[in-house]
């Protein structure tokens, strides 16, 4: 039986991601908010990355290529920390690679993984940590079709609902009901408004008409988390990320700090599971929770008193 780590009420934010450097794309500066005002921030990465490519130039070396699975996880503990997670967990599976890749048929690949046990292990780490948020991909992830990020999807949503059951699988722990699910989004507004800073500054956009020929989403977004003072987690995990990613590169690093921190100082989600607001967009995730937060711990005073 797993320990309780959330016995004193306190709040905590568990997401789920693929591999090592997408917790740094999606969602670091909500992480970094949530961090700074005391939640306890859990990331689950399900892969090791092992089939990433050395995108930076500087690093594109023979025997970094050798030594990728060991490299992207010291990275992962750097963007971790830069962030602002407070636990990372490997639920231990290998990458995948692209569909129809010679690494996607392999026997360890997080895509082969039989269903139940995966789902296991997600529902073991969510009794464990005992989050009252989780965050997570949706199910329509539009153009980027990867198998790891897809399966991410496939375990997320019945881990949600299992963690809770009872009569489900008791040696991983004791059940614990996640009150939110949240998926993470990329709105069309944000990218439109990134190219358009570009333009204003006569600099060229990474961004192609087929970027916004795509379908988008906007209209399912329930919740806008404000990250003013936050943005920079997002760019500073990404370096993080040394191999992953070209320090160069316009499309992440483009536009001066100072613009990229105002034109969309928003993280866009969609509440999946759990109360609907009252009014949308909501802008807490914990939205509901902190008073039952409140009580929890006054409570816990009054029993310490008696």
């Amino acid at each position: 039986m797993v320990t309780d780590t959330n016995s004193k009420g306190r709040l905590c934010l568990l997401t789920v991601h693929a591999h090592p450097d997408d917790e740094a794309s999606k969602g670091a500066p909500t992480i970094a908010r949530y961090h700074a005002e005391g939640v306890h921030t859990v990331l689950v990465c399900c892969t090791g990355g092992e089939e990433g490519e050395i995108l930076n130039p500087a690093l594109d070396q023979p025997w970094m290529a050798e030594k990728l699975a060991e490299v992207r996880a010291a990275e992962l503990a750097r963007a971790a920390e830069v962030i602002g997670y407070d636990e990372v967990v490997m639920l231990g599976y290998r990458d995948s690679g692209m569909a129809g890749s010679e690494a996607n048929e392999h026997p360890d690949c997080f895509a082969k993984a039989d269903f139940e046990e995966a789902v296991g292990r997600l529902v073991e780490v969510i009794r464990k940590h005992r989050p009252q948020v989780m965050i997570t991909y949706p199910e329509d992830q539009g153009m980027y079709q990867h198998p790891d990020h897809l399966r991410v999807y496939d375990i997320s949503v019945p881990a949600f609902e299992r963690a809770g059951d009872p009569q489900y699988r008791l040696e991983l722990g004791e059940p614990w009901t996640v009150s939110k699910l949240y998926y993470t989004l990329w709105s069309r507004k944000r990218l439109v408004e990134r190219h358009k800073a570009f333009g204003e500054l006569g600099l060229e956009s990474p961004y192609q008409e087929s970027w916004f020929e795509q379908p988008f989403d906007d209209e399912q977004i329930t919740t806008q988390v404000p990250i003013h003072g936050f943005t920079d987690a997002r760019l500073d995990g990404l370096l993080a990320h040394a191999t992953q990613v070209d320090p160069e590169s316009s499309f992440w690093f483009g536009l001066p700090p100072e613009i990229e921190r105002s034109i969309y100082p928003y993280d866009d989600y969609v509440l999946a599971r759990g109360p609907q607001p009252e009014k949308l967009p909501e802008s807490d995730l914990f939205e509901g929770l902190r008073a039952e937060e409140s009580q929890v711990a006054a409570q816990q005073a009054q029993n310490g008193r008696a």
